[in-house]
Order: structure tokens, then sequence, then C-alpha cells
């Protein structure tokens, strides 16, 4: 049976292990002085994480977002939640018995994706929509892409300009095997199997019939969530270009390059083949939209406190009034497309805002609604038979609008 190629005294049962360390270290790859040739067995035991790890994991998540938030203010701070509809998987290049790696932070041994990577598909996006293959470049350009990204001159040059936006590391929160348990949550392994080895390898003539060798690689499961932390530095960004930092307009653009990202690009290692595909959390989605329209609804009022602060007290019960107002003559523009009848619901309506109207106090309030309530008692339409409920109309028609009673 494999074990670990570790000293004998620190046992055989790494499973409290973090995963980073069950990969790397404490691997169970080593056979009777010889490294195992069955390499997908010791993955299954390193691809677990256990409660520890589960907390670390979400710990660490939230950690990050407390940090955000005191780092950076919200107009300097841009936060995306996302979803993997693909498996994820970074690090296949570093060494390791498996012949595929895979990056862990140190030092909690868990997957990540650093903000260097994040940064490079995202600058990646950008540059795609400016060409035009893509459609519209939906307000990108390549002085954006500089002032937001960054510019590295050639070698010898020193024309250098330092991006306006930093990307923060993204921990993944691994998503579950089993919906119905959240308590197993792990990491998959994944099989690749090329078939050129002869050619890569020995120098033979290439040709599709060779062997499969498989292969195996960790990777994170899709559903798993991603959040991912931008930084703003608006001083900067208002130096060299105010109008990407006015209304937060970088804040839009680094979204549309988000969405080709998910779509045509993925973020990590074998995207050439569908790994890393993405598409923005549905919850989050959600939620982000009912801050998003919080956020206007605020602005909105405030807009209207400021505006109706430069209004006179007169003006501003105008304001309050006029939809009623305008709602009855409405009511009433309906009831006289056919005739009057006394008892019909018109009455009933015309009594309410009759009421409503003797409550206002503005002198323009109240002699639109005593117009309108004349208007409504024409000879030929809508006069109540009632003596009563018509010398009570006619009364308080005087009292709103003593000059046309």
């Amino acid at each position: 049976m494999p074990i670990a190629a570790v000293p004998a005294y620190m046992g055989k049962d790494f499973k409290e292990a973090s995963p980073g360390m069950r990969f790397g270290m404490y691997l169970q790859l080593w056979n009777e002085g010889v490294w195992s040739k069955i390499k997908d067995k010791p993955l299954d035991g390193a691809k677990r994480l256990n409660d520890n790890d589960q907390k670390t994991m979400r710990g660490l998540l939230e950690r990050q977002r407390q940090a955000f938030d005191v780092a950076a203010s919200d107009e300097a701070s841009f936060r995306l939640d996302a979803e993997a509809t693909a498996p994820f998987t970074t690090g296949l290049g570093n060494e390791h018995p498996a012949e595929n790696g895979f990056a862990f932070l140190n030092p909690y041994g868990l997957p990540y994706l650093p903000g260097s990577g994040v940064k490079g598909v995202l600058r990646q996006a950008a540059r795609e929509l400016v060409s035009g293959d893509w459609g519209e470049a939906h307000g990108w350009n390549d002085a954006a892409i500089e002032i937001l990204f960054g510019r590295a001159s050639v070698d010898g040059e020193t024309d250098h300009l330092r991006g306006a936006l930093t990307f923060w590391d993204v921990i993944p929160q691994i998503a579950p095997e089993d919906p119905k348990r959240p308590d197993q949550i792990s990491l998959a392994v994944e099989i690749m199997t090329p078939h050129q080895t002869h050619y890569y390898q020995h120098g033979e003539v290439p040709h599709e019939s060779g062997q499969p060798t498989p292969i195996s690689f960790l990777s994170v499961p899709p559903k798993s969530r991603f959040v991912f932390h931008v930084q703003c530095n608006l001083a900067h960004l208002g130096r060299l270009a105010p109008n990407l930092a006015n209304d937060s307009y970088w804040k839009t653009l680094l979204e549309i390059a988000f969405n080709h990202a998910y779509q045509w690009l993925g973020f990590g290692a074998k995207t050439a083949v569908g790994y890393g595909a993405m598409k923005e959390n549905p919850e989050a989605s959600v939620e982000r939209e009912r801050q998003r329209a919080a956020a206007q609804a605020e602005a909105q009022r405030q807009a209207k406190a400021a505006r109706d602060a430069t209004l006179s007290p007169e003006d501003l019960a105008w304001e309050l009034h006029q939809p009623t107002i305008e709602f009855f003559r409405q009511q009433f523009e309906t009831a006289r497309k056919s005739a009057y009848k006394p008892g019909s619901p018109f009455d009933s309506q015309r009594n309410e805002f009759m009421k409503t109207a003797l409550t206002w106090e503005d002198a323009q309030s109240r002699h639109a609604a005593g117009d309108l309530l004349n208007a409504t008692m024409s000879k030929a339409w809508g006069t109540p038979g009632n003596k009563d409920s018509k010398q009570r109309l006619k009364e308080a028609a005087t009292a709103l609008s003593p000059e046309t009673s």
C-alpha cells in the first residue's frame, strides 16, 4: 500500500492535515522505495476538506470581506460574486510527483486564484472587446486599458504606468458533492489522456495511434463560489482619467470585462478546453440589483429633498395634491362616456374626492378641485337627483373655488 514519504514517527494518518499538505508533503505515493505508478488513488486522499478546512475556507472569505470593507470605500471598491459553471484548476505547471501540480494558498493549504491571474484575464477580456472581434467595445479603449491595468514598456524604456486597479486573491468556496450533504466537501480528481508521448518525449514520428497515458490532476468542482474583490485608487484615476472616475464608470467597464471573461476566456488553467468558465452568482445578482435599486431610490429621494427645499409650502402642497386631482379627472372622463345615472359608482368617487379636497389648505389645489367639481355637475350630465347631495356638492365647490361658483 502506498504511503507518504515521511519519517515513521510522524505516523500514517494525515486526515487532519490540509489538502495542500496531503497533496504535497504527505501524498501517499511512496511504495517500497519507489514512486507508485497508480497516481489517481493518492489524489482521492488529498482532495477531501475536513471540518477545520471548511471553517478556514469560510473564515478566509469573511476576513477578506471585512478587510476589503476597511481598505476601500464604496466608491473605490468593486465586489463580484461568481459561480463556476465548469471545473476550475490552476497551478498545473508546478512540479509534483503526480506530473501535475496545483496552486494552494500557504499556510492554509486551500485552493486559490491569485489576483495577478484575475488581472491578466480581465486585461485580455478588455483587449478582445477593443479589437472589435466580439462586436461592440462597450466603452473600452486602449487608453482605458492602460489607465486601469497599467502599462509596462519594453526593456530599456522607462515609460511605465501603474494601473488604478488592485486585484485581490480569490478563495474558492467549494461546493458540496451532494447538495443534500453540505458537510461533504472536496476537490475533484480529473483525468487527462495525452497520446503523443512517443513524439514529444521520444522523438518518434507523430501519428494518431499513440497509447494514451492517463494523468490525474485536481480541480475545484462546478457550482463553487468565487468572490472577486477589486480596489480602485480614485485619486490616481481622477488625475489620469476623470471621465472614468465620474459616476463610477470604471465599475461599469469592469463588469463588462468580467461578463466577457465568464463566457469566452475563463479563469485558471486549461481554459482552452472549457475549464474556468463562470457566471454571476444568481443569488448575488438579485441582491446586487436590489442594492442598486435601493441606491438609485435613495439618490432620487435626496435629489427630491434638495429640490423641495427650494419650493414654497404652497408649491409643495400643489405637488402633493396634483396626483389626486388627476386621478379623479380620469375617473370623470371615464364615467362621462356613458349617460349619467344617480347612485352610480361615480357618485361615491365624487363624494370621496370632495371630502378629501375640503381638507386641503393651499389655494391652488383647492381652486383646481373646485373647478373640477363644478365641471362634473353640468345640467347635461352629472347633477345628482337628490337635493341634499346636490346642495352639498355646490357648497363644497363654492368653498373650494368661490370665483367660479
